[in-house]
């Protein structure tokens, strides 16, 4: 998978700190390990969808039951939402690694998932992204074998119970008028037409006829996104909203306190989150921990590995304790399947996930972006309207 270009410096509105802006690449229950109303998963390939790219095969499998409703007063849940940016398989094995942590824990994540990975390069000139040259991408398109173990990967992720989101396509940064940063909300509405087609005519468009298809309606499943490098949000929610989109996780330097919505969806921003030995915090996803780390170098030294996976852990683990032992904010962790500085930073995201989904911490639900925004919805606005009035790590008050 190719490198991206990694710009910009936001400040995080905690203290006088900042971090590098991310570069993408890339369930109800008492407990982290507990989830209730699940079904059975589907193996049937299910009612074909136009070409066949994609089937429906009715209610997704591994999905927690009806949201309950809060009382005044009551203690939230500790929700916390692992997300990956671009969600293609290169052969690293990360994307089945992490499919089988939140299955061995009943987890669920959300995949944004970048349509150019489910396209060809000997095609590359079908995608025309605005305000660049037909067929240019800042990612790489993946070879044939890459294509197939991502469709594989992201058909065994939802039938697992994951949600599937966007990445977008040719993850354009920087400050060109190419970037994204100055798409119109039409150019934005021509970026994510262009992949929903490819993820729903992968088949036409790669002449693979070996893989069953992905078992979505991806007109119904896409309702949320993270574009690229945080970059364009205020043009992309007008046309977000448009299509019918629940969330977007796009907005960089946000902070542990409960969400609010922003041109009508929920906005579920990356985090500042305690930064051991630092005195900013930095913000909560992979890459711009290592960007803090080793100033963007993705193999750094071996001998600073050991120190910078343990920080990076820490790191994660102290974003997750602020928030369970005082607002209760949900806890927002972006990842990209890659294995920088010796893939220090996805053994961090391994041992943190560990470590928040121990029993000995009450009522973590580990779900999806999806999943999150079926239980905001169903809550109460004034109870929503109290649990905003906490600020970062002020305690709860109301009753357990």
């Amino acid at each position: 998978m190719r490198e991206f270009s990694r710009r910009n410096i936001f400040g995080l509105g905690v203290g006088a700190a900042a971090a590098l802006s991310v570069a993408g690449c890339s369930p109800s229950g008492s407990s982290a390990s507990e989830k209730v109303g699940s079904t059975s998963g589907k193996t049937a390939q299910g009612k074909p969808i136009g070409d066949g790219s994609t089937a429906y095969l009715g209610k997704q499998p591994h999905q927690p039951s009806a949201p309950e409703k809060l009382e005044p007063g009551q203690k939230p849940p500790q929700f916390v939402v692992f997300s990956w940016d671009g969600a293609g398989e290169v052969g690293n094995g990360l994307f089945p690694r992490f499919r089988k942590l939140a299955k061995d824990h009943n987890a669920s994540m959300t995949f944004f998932l970048s349509g150019l990975y489910l396209l060809p390069e000997s095609k590359k000139r079908m995608y025309r992204p605005p305000n660049n040259p037909v067929g240019a991408s800042d990612i790489g398109y993946l070879t044939d074998a890459h294509i197939k173990e991502t469709l594989k990967n992201v058909r065994a992720a939802w039938l697992e119970g994951h949600e599937i989101g966007t990445h977008f396509n040719g993850h354009f940064c920087g400050t060109s008028s190419g970037s994204v940063a100055h798409w119109t909300p039409a150019q934005w509405d021509d970026e994510i037409k262009q992949a929903m087609d490819f993820v729903t005519k992968w088949r036409t468009n790669t002449g693979f006829t070996d893989l069953e298809p992905l078992p979505f309606d991806y007109s119904k499943e896409l309702v949320g996104g993270r574009t690229p490098c945080l970059l364009g949000q205020d043009n992309l929610l007008p046309t977000a909203r448009k299509l019918g989109w629940r969330y977007d996780a796009s907005s960089p330097g946000g902070l542990q306190v409960w969400p609010t919505k922003k041109q009508g969806l929920w906005d579920f921003p990356l985090q500042g989150i305690p930064f051991p030995g630092h005195s900013f915090p930095v913000l909560s996803m992979d890459y711009n921990i290592m960007a803090n780390q080793s100033k963007n170098s993705t193999k750094a030294p071996p001998a600073n590995y050991p120190g910078w996976r343990k920080q990076a852990t820490d790191a994660y683990i102290a974003g997750f304790k602020r928030a369970y032992e005082t607002n209760r904010a949900p806890f927002f962790i972006g990842n990209h399947f890659e294995q920088w500085n010796g893939g220090i930073y996805m053994d961090a995201v391994e041992e943190a996930f560990k470590h928040m989904a121990d029993k000995k911490y009450k009522d973590v639900r580990l779900v999806s972006f999806r999943q999150l925004c079926d239980w905001l919805d169903a809550q109460d606005p004034k109870v929503l309207a109290d649990l905003r009035r906490l600020g970062v790590g002020q305690q709860f008050t109301g009753r357990g």
